[in-house]
């Protein structure tokens, strides 16, 4: 390999960046000899904050959070780009492919976040009829309605910081939704007796953790993925060591799913791939339909796209 510096694309949000530095000591530490810089990118989604996004523009394209930085990739102002794996579109610009998930999939469930008077440690069913809680995800909407019809949802937006401290301030929203992952990477944790801790969490916000049984993640949640230009064999090599196989081929079958059904992040279903044995699991959920559809399907690990595109069909 050449001595040219490596760089890589970021958005410059708070969870963008900590999941940029990991991606980064991950790379210095696999090729000491090399020089890694990152590079900040604003994005469209980014300058987007202020807008519902169950309610932007249709017409605007998919990739708000993305398409900045594959222009980076594309006109080779960058190496690789870092990405929350659900935020990258399944069908990608041309020249472009996912070379590689950087490290073990974290944490793939969501956490509802409330506030007192309710005590810590309380299950979904003990909330009260009325609880408002706030979210721009179609996902979790449909799927916490279907648990809990009489919640109420509104919409929220900005980063996991500026949600915390809406949820805190706001004397009409009661609770909000957010990943475990995302937390965890921010250095927020939920203690045994379910408190939201560390991080710059306001005090005395509470924590529920959320069973992929009552509400499956996104596509992708939880996974970082690395975008890169095909055919650039010094970076493929570089991927090829910074890639976790098994967290890879689970992505490959959510996200085969997600295409067959030609959704987007903000389409309202829900799928979880994980490894049994020789075979992926692979589980899904959708709301496009007038009634919830669910589907569960094993496959070879070989062949994840076909069970990501078979448990689609079983959804159509």
């Amino acid at each position: 390999m050449t001595a040219k510096t490596i760089l890589i694309a970021t958005r410059g949000s708070p969870l963008a960046l900590a999941q940029a530095n990991m991606v980064l000591a991950q790379c210095r530490r696999t090729f000491p000899k090399l020089a890694f810089e990152l590079k900040i990118i604003k994005t469209s989604g980014d300058k987007l904050q202020s807008a519902a996004m169950s309610r932007v523009d249709p017409t605007l394209p998919k990739g708000l959070f993305t398409k900045e930085l594959e222009s980076a990739l594309l006109k080779r102002r960058a190496d690789l780009a870092v990405h929350s794996l659900k935020d990258l579109p399944t069908e990608l610009p041309a020249g472009l492919k996912l070379g590689a998930v950087a490290g073990k999939r974290a944490d793939v469930r969501d956490v509802l976040i409330y506030k007192s008077p309710l005590a810590p440690g309380l299950e979904l069913a003990a909330f009260p009829a009325g609880f408002t809680v706030a979210t721009s995800s179609t996902r979790r909407k449909a799927q916490l309605l279907a648990a809990r019809p009489e919640f109420k949802i509104i919409e929220i937006r900005g980063n996991v910081g500026t949600r915390l401290r809406k949820l805190a301030e706001l004397p009409d929203m009661d609770a909000t939704i957010l990943a475990a992952a995302g937390l965890g990477r921010l250095d927020f944790r939920v203690t045994a007796e379910g408190r939201l801790m560390g991080g710059d969490a306001p005090p005395g916000l509470l924590a529920l953790m959320l069973d992929p049984d009552l509400m499956l993640p996104c596509v992708g949640q939880a996974a970082i993925g690395l975008e890169v230009r095909e055919n650039d064999e010094r970076i493929a090599r570089i991927c090829h060591e910074l890639d976790d196989e098994a967290t890879f081929q689970c992505v490959t079958a959510e996200r085969a799913f997600l295409r067959a059904l030609g959704g987007g992040c903000q389409t309202p279903v829900g799928a979880y791939a994980s490894l049994a044995g020789a075979e992926i699991d692979l589980r899904a959920v959708s709301f496009l339909q007038s009634s919830v559809l669910r589907a569960r399907a094993r496959g070879p690990v070989a062949d994840a796209v076909g069970l990501g595109e078979r448990v689609a069909s079983q959804l159509k």
